[in-house]
């Protein structure tokens, strides 16, 4: 027996969490609409009610604890660069990344590999920008007007967008996926990356060879002119170079953000002031996302006090017999929790502590740890029908989310290559101490 299975816990500590997942589907059914409830208003309620249980403790004690949690250095660490992340997405978009990245894969896009094309596009821009919400809102009006011109029909184009943008969500180097999979088990994000990346890489080849079949005989051009500055392309290249080569996730941020203002500056998309502005702007737009991650922090402090985590550390070591089951287990986790949220960050930030201490006592490597969070998490956001991206891109082609389902071929791919590596045991990794940007945490935990 190890020894979180010597500690059973307290079930009734899960409540909040519990409350927490209750208020965002069941406003989510009632409203027909899942993005009605706030997740920030969902964990302050669900924080709440953490702190008024265990009476054994004091409010102040309490408090403490939930402080403690929610102002972990790798919680704050993390917040860090989701601002930065989205000061940099905001910049490059506002002087014309986006549309130049854009209108270039359109230009080189063969006639007769449209959907292929597309996915690929969605590919590398989702990768740049780190967003696949952005992705789907840039490209979804392309793929609808590639279907008006062909008899592709319009729910393939749309999960070909889809696909593309869940690509880049599961492996930017600015994603907030990314970011929180890597921070939670301690790991640097290149060396996620690297692991995640040839682990999908099949899946993507697979999704590219189904669509240049079915679409096989269609042809268009896509209407319009495509005008494209290439050196508005290099800060996306610039920042996923500068990530793999290991530069400080931080200088890279920044440096992306001021060499995207010094292009947009020389020509002529803002002035000076203009630039500090939409750096204001992209700091906000990654407000929301920071606010819930330190009140999830805090939350899930509550809970590992009270004897939550303990207890579903016990629930899940229970089944677990071996190293590929704990990797099961990590996968089924943050599975579960994303259909429960339908946003794969906050999965991740929610199970990440508790799949941090699974892959400590089954000696499973950070790297591969935080790809199964990341992976699994992305694999179903690109799933589920209530989720934004499928939302998204159904309200631009204003078909059924439902519709599009059939043809999502690449989150399904990406989930079965997710099991196919658990089961053969690839890659073969050799366990690496955390190698973090601060100092090494006394703690294991969030």
């Amino acid at each position: 027996m190890t020894k979180q299975q010597e500690k059973k816990g307290s079930l009734l500590a899960l409540l909040p969490l519990l409350i927490f997942v209750l208020l965002f589907i069941g406003t989510g059914i009632l409203a027909n609409d899942f993005s009605k409830m706030p997740l920030s208003v969902a964990v302050i309620i669900a924080a709440t009610v953490a702190l008024l249980m265990n009476r054994k403790e004091s409010l102040t004690k309490k408090i403490d604890i939930f402080c403690k949690g929610a102002g972990h250095s790798n919680i704050i660490l993390m917040c860090v660069i989701f601002v930065l992340a989205g000061a940099f997405a905001g910049v490059a978009k506002e002087m014309g990344a986006v549309e130049s990245t854009v209108n270039l894969g359109l230009t080189l896009l063969p006639a007769n590999l449209l959907m292929v094309g597309l996915f690929i596009i969605g590919c590398f821009i989702s990768t740049s920008m780190g967003t696949s919400m952005g992705t789907v809102v840039a490209l979804a009006p392309i793929g609808l007007g590639i279907a008006t011109q062909t008899d592709i029909p319009t729910a393939l184009a749309m999960a070909t967008v889809v696909g593309g943008a869940m690509f880049g969500d599961n492996l930017s180097m600015i994603s907030d996926t990314t970011i929180a999979a890597a921070r939670t088990q301690e790991t640097q994000m290149k060396d996620k990356f690297k692991v995640n990346f040839f682990i999908v890489l099949p899946g993507a080849i697979v999704t590219a060879i189904l669509l240049g079949i079915i679409t096989l005989g269609n042809h268009a051009s896509v209407a319009g002119d495509h005008p494209y500055e290439l050196v508005k392309v290099l800060p996306y290249v610039a920042v996923l170079v500068a990530a793999l080569l290991g530069v400080n996730v931080l200088i890279v941020l920044l440096g992306g953000t001021i060499f995207a203002g010094i292009i947009g500056i020389a020509y002529g998309s803002y002035d000076f002031l203009g630039f500090l502005q939409t750096v204001a702007k992209g700091v906000m737009s990654m407000e929301d996302i920071a606010i819930v991650a330190i009140l999830i922090g805090g939350l899930v402090e509550i809970i590992k006090y009270n004897g939550g985590i303990d207890y579903l550390l016990h629930f899940v070591t229970s089944k677990i017999r071996s190293k590929k089951g704990a990797e099961f287990g990590i996968a089924s986790l943050v599975s579960v929790a994303d259909i429960a949220t339908a946003n794969n960050t906050i999965s991740i930030i929610i199970t990440g502590p508790l799949a941090k201490n699974i892959a400590d006592e089954y000696e499973i490597d950070g790297r591969k740890s935080a790809s199964i969070l990341d992976l699994f998490s992305s694999c179903w956001q690109g799933i589920v029908p209530y989720g934004g991206q499928l939302l998204a891109a159904a309200s631009i082609a204003s078909i059924s989310p439902v519709s599009i389902l059939p043809y999502s071929f690449y989150p399904i791919l990406m989930g079965i290559c997710g099991v196919i590596a658990i089961l053969v045991g690839y890659p073969k990794l050799q366990r690496k101490k955390a190698i973090l940007t601060n100092p090494p945490l006394k703690e294991k935990s969030l």
